[in-house]
């Protein structure tokens, strides 16, 4: 029979290395939203301050960076408010981090539910990607808040560039990126335990080879070509760029990250996919 022919479920020959299940997942695309709706009402549920921690944690941060980096060791902020600068770092590199972290133990996680019911398994990272963009619309708000008062009390001199309008494609190659990294290290994960101990370290380092704490501008040239290899080095820069009309617009590193980003979520998909057939055998 063939698809067209009114069944429900087919049962077919395994799949090709390269069939990335699209069509399946644009299938159960309302189960994708119930987990979206279940991680956000979930995340900081029974907590004192709830939803104020999307608040909370991103100005910590950037308050313990101002401090640290910028008052303490004297960074260089390419002339930004140093508040806005760790901001906009933090803003974007978090959206990605969090999307690495909370995908990298897809498997061992929902270990339980996998061997119960069966959905395309790539539904779960893929809810922990959106959630988190809805996290990062939040703190993004935040940005703006800040933003808003430098330019206001502090006669901040930036400002908001045309090339703005291709932000939302600067929001997909992050998301392609955090998604890629942590479908790959999902699937390894099930057969390597102590991989999901490193990943939150690793991450921290990562995060010191993205302009982050420091403009590129301030890197020296023999050792920039190493910072520029990290994808998201390019999406940063382009951020505050953007935004605030400092930093370096180079369509080159951006398109580099695009590719990358790309390249890195097709293989990871390809990955994930295969580990899931017998992944109930490891984890």
């Amino acid at each position: 029979m063939t698809e067209d022919s009114g069944w429900d479920i087919i049962i077919e020959p395994k799949s090709k290395i390269f069939d990335l299940k699209i069509r399946e997942l644009i299938r159960y695309k309302d189960l994708l939203f119930l987990f979206v709706r279940r991680d956000l009402v979930a995340q900081y549920k029974q907590t004192i301050l709830g939803p104020l921690w999307y608040f909370i944690q991103p100005v910590l941060t950037t308050l313990t960076y101002t401090l640290i980096f910028g008052n303490i060791a004297g960074l260089s902020t390419d002339g930004l408010p140093k508040m806005l600068f760790y901001m906009a770092g933090v803003t974007c590199w978090r959206y990605f981090a969090d999307s690495l972290i909370k995908t990298s133990d897809t498997f061992t996680k929902n270990a339980q539910i996998f061997g119960k019911v069966y959905f395309p398994r790539a539904i779960v990272p893929m809810s922990v990607t959106i959630t988190n963009l809805v996290t990062f619309g939040i703190q993004l708000l935040l940005f703006f808040g800040f933003y808003g008062y430098y330019k206001t009390f502090q006669n901040f001199q930036g400002g908001i560039q045309l090339e703005v309008v291709f932000f939302p494609v600067l929001v997909i190659i992050m998301m392609f990126l955090g998604l890629g990294v942590g479908l790959m290290l999902s699937a390894l994960t099930t057969k390597y335990r102590d991989l999901k101990f490193l990943v939150t370290f690793g991450v921290q380092l990562l995060m010191y080879s993205t302009p982050v704490i420091y403009p590129l501008s301030s890197i020296p040239e023999k050792y920039k070509i190493f910072i520029l290899a990290n994808p998201m080095t390019g999406i940063i820069e382009t951020f505050r760029f953007m935004f605030l009309g400092t930093g370096e617009l180079n369509y080159g590193y951006l398109g580099y990250s695009a590719l990358f980003s790309f390249s890195l979520f097709v293989v990871g998909l390809i990955v994930f996919n295969r580990t899931e057939k017998n992944f109930m055998d490891t984890v």
